[in-house]
């Protein structure tokens, strides 16, 4: 690597008449000595009277004739969440910002609490069949649409709601909402798709099947719900073998109707918006009056043997879910201030490790791999509780730590306000941080308009942070820790203690 020296000056490189010479073969010799003598003038930047003048002029003021942009002011306000309610129930909403590009959404009050015992598994495939074959166009054509703009796509599925979001330049704008409204109007479910789906499905179950940490997740809701969140969102294959485009056509066009959905959109005219969707969605079926299907939360124990590490999954019910919103921006900043993660900072050095759960238990036992708080959290429920994973002969103690740690928060005096200062900071940079993407943007209007019927706005969810107590959180904490327990594990659960026995550290502290 070639470093230049910071002692060597440019004059003495210049007034080397012989190496000028060298430099510049094709300069006569008295040329090079008044380029030389130019540059190494004492008089300071005496090269800008030269001809380099002439043909650029210096930047010390604005260029004659050049118009300036206006510059931005020092604070913008946002734009604010324009809401149009169509005739047909279907809501479309709005977030405009200054960029070329624009993000739109279709998010639907459907999941998977909304099957029966005989469309099991049908939201999980939905997801899969997202953007296939429509009645005006081939998987391919949408495909070839999709590069054509490019656009970024992507469908998501879960208990509650589903999201298909479009990610596209402004100028393509009224080609990406046609295209995604005629992808979620007009799907045809070909058998031959549905099949190559359904193939697909099974192996990612297994891959699921194989991972203690995604199992864990799916066994607590199955295991501690009984009705409609206990409902497996991954259908077995008994299951899957019965289903065909048909059935899964009544399904689909049973729940996509006009009153559950929500068009959003970010970076868009709200105006220029409903001009394109207007036209495309007025005549959208309305659909009956739906009923959330009711759940109850029960907890449980379950078990899977594996030859593996052990994990061990311990959870309790959040009464109230995103609804009770002062209790679901405390659980936020709770699961901040407990944090955790692997043994190893993957994500940089330092990274997380002011976390309780980091400072207290995995810089103090180092049988532990990884221990973290986890949560899933619903429109009027949730699960809040620690996973761990450890060696064996150690997951004893491990569970022993877990209780002490949960029931440490309950308690006035454990968490101190910096611990408290800090995570509210955390949990406020990750939210701001995360709404720069127009992706998240877009879906945080849809999925706030389909639980709370409106788009609260940032500083809402900001001033509950500040607002926020040790009390609160102690008194959010004990609160949970009432409920009953879920406890979920996998590898060798022989040596994971008894369920009785857990939930007897819990009723012993209370």
């Amino acid at each position: 690597m070639f470093r230049a020296s910071k002692r060597f000056p440019l004059r003495k490189l210049l007034d080397n008449e012989n190496l000028v010479r060298c430099i510049n073969t094709r300069a006569p010799c008295n040329q090079s000595q008044e380029i030389s003598s130019q540059y190494s003038s004492q008089e300071p930047l005496s090269w800008l009277k030269g001809s380099y003048a002439k043909r650029f002029p210096p930047l010390f003021h604005p260029l004659p004739g050049l118009k300036l942009p206006p510059y931005l002011p020092d604070f913008v306000d946002s734009c604010p969440t324009k809401i149009t309610e169509l005739p047909n129930g279907l809501t479309i909403a709005s977030e405009d910002s200054p960029g070329p590009a624009a993000c739109i959404g279709l998010f639907v009050d459907c999941g998977s609490i909304y099957e029966t015992e005989q469309s099991t598994g049908f939201t999980h495939l939905l997801e899969r069949m997202a953007f296939k074959s429509t009645k005006n166009r081939s998987h391919l054509r949408i495909v070839r649409e999709f590069e054509g703009t490019g656009g970024n796509v992507s469908a998501s599925a879960s208990r509650e709601q589903m999201a298909y979001s479009y990610d596209t330049l402004k100028t393509c704008l009224p080609e990406a909402i046609e295209l995604l409204v005629d992808c979620i109007r007009n799907p045809v479910f070909l058998e031959s798709e549905v099949k190559e789906q359904l193939t697909k499905v099974k192996t990612e179950i297994k891959e699921i099947s194989n991972n203690p940490q995604q199992f864990l997740l799916e066994s607590l809701n199955s295991i501690g719900y009984s009705g409609a969140l206990g409902k497996p969102l991954m259908a077995p294959d008994s299951v899957l073998d019965r289903i065909d485009g048909s059935v899964l056509e009544n399904f689909y066009f049973e729940n996509f109707t006009a009153k559950r959905m929500v068009l959003a959109a970010s970076g868009v005219d709200h105006e220029q918006l409903l001009a394109i969707v207007e036209p495309l969605l007025y005549d959208l079926h309305s659909g009956p009056p739906t009923e959330v299907p009711k759940s109850l939360y029960v907890g449980g124990d379950f078990r899977y043997r594996a030859d593996s590490q052990t994990h061990v999954a311990l959870a309790f019910e959040v009464p109230g879910g995103w609804r009770q919103e002062k209790d679901a921006t405390a659980l936020t900043v709770l699961q901040t201030l407990m944090g955790g993660g692997g043994s190893f900072s993957v994500g940089g050095p330092g990274k997380g490790m002011h976390s309780r759960l980091y400072l207290r238990v995995l810089n103090e036992h180092q049988q532990v791999d990884s221990f973290s708080a986890a949560s899933s959290v619903y429109n009027d429920t949730g699960l809040f509780g620690i996973q761990s994973t450890t060696g064996s002969d150690y997951v004893s103690e491990a569970v022993e730590i877990a209780v002490d740690e949960l029931l440490a928060v309950t308690t006035l005096g454990q968490v101190t306000e910096v611990e408290l200062h800090r995570a509210k900071n955390a949990t406020k940079s990750a939210v701001l941080m995360n709404l720069e993407s127009r992706m998240i943007v877009t879906e945080d209007i849809g999925r706030q308009i389909l639980t709370y019927g409106c788009r609260k706005p940032v500083e809402h969810f900001l001033k509950a942070v500040d607002e926020l107590t040790l009390e609160d959180l102690a008194a959010l904490a004990l609160k949970i820790l009432s409920s009953p327990l879920t406890m979920c594990s996998w590898g060798d659960v022989d040596r994971v203690p008894s369920y009785d026995s857990v939930c007897q550290y819990f009723q012993k502290a209370n």
